[in-house]
């Protein structure tokens, strides 16, 4: 195994360019480790609070996965704390094998994963309108991505680090807020960078007070617009289990394109870590 990625294991993933378009990512960038063979499985994990991807070509054999599953174990990954994103082949094969060890592993999320060819302007509008962020709204991108990641309830930052991930979002100038008629911002979204031709769509987040109004609908078919402008495609991820949303994508285009699966240990009264 190598832990360099090169132009092997960007065709791997471009196969695989809509489910796995932030491992694509992630390996060009810092990573506490990265295993490849360049041609069955990619292993990358960038640091805590972050999973582990693990990438594996379809119709892998057992002995395919019991290498994979070896490499984590050995890397000490397979600890209990760590989450993994995974093919859902892969995720069967790693809780059956976790196991026969005695560690009760099991799926946390469902992932699916969307492309816009075409966005679709919402049928309802509301009232506001979107505002690109500043250094002025750092205060305010801090608390929203704290509520954001409580919300979903992993990949919680350090108040430092949340802070210096938010001034990073606003530089990048793609971070927006749909701010009400009042002017006070109700919702959130971000896009980039880019990757392959795509650019990914994340950060989607609303006010609990400010729901149920097509804030976020809105604001990511305008997000959406300026990925295709810029001459992108926009993707994104949505919980597979989270109704509402997978409806609002696809009524502004997105179309679904596959899945993968989130991984991590149970605890012990059986819920998970």
């Amino acid at each position: 195994m190598d832990n360099y990625a090169d132009g092997r294991d960007f065709s791997l993933l471009h196969e695989d360019r809509f489910t796995f378009s932030v491992l694509r990512r992630i390996i060009e960038g810092r990573c506490s480790l990265l295993l490849t063979d360049h041609e069955k499985l990619i292993i990358c994990f960038t640091c805590d609070p972050f999973p582990v991807w693990v990438w594996t070509r379809d119709a892998m054999t057992d002995a395919d996965m019991e290498k994979a599953f070896r490499l984590l174990s050995e890397n000490g990954l397979l600890d209990g704390r760590h989450r993994f994103n995974v093919k859902h082949g892969f995720a069967g094969f790693l809780i059956s094998r976790a196991g026969r060890d005695g560690m009760k592993l099991s799926v946390s999320e469902n992932l699916l994963a969307y492309e816009c060819p075409e966005p679709s302007e919402p049928q309802t509008k509301t009232d506001g309108g979107i505002r690109r962020c500043t250094d002025d709204d750092l205060d305010e991108v801090t608390a929203y991505l704290d509520a954001f990641t409580a919300e979903i309830g992993h990949d919680r930052r350090d108040p430092e680090t949340c802070r210096k991930e938010a001034k990073d979002y606003i530089d990048s100038g793609c971070m927006y807020f749909w701010t009400d008629a009042c002017g006070n911002s109700a919702a959130t979204c971000k896009y980039g960078p880019a990757v392959d031709g795509m650019a990914t769509v994340n950060f989607v987040y609303t006010r609990p007070e400010c729901r149920r109004r097509h804030y976020a609908q809105n604001l990511v078919y305008r997000v959406t617009v300026m990925v295709r402008e810029a001459g992108l495609t926009p993707v994104l991820y949505t919980n597979a289990d989270y109704a509402p949303s997978n409806a609002c994508y696809s009524k502004i285009g997105y179309r679904l394109r596959g899945g993968l699966c989130t991984v991590q240990a149970e605890e012990k009264n059986g819920s998970l870590r």
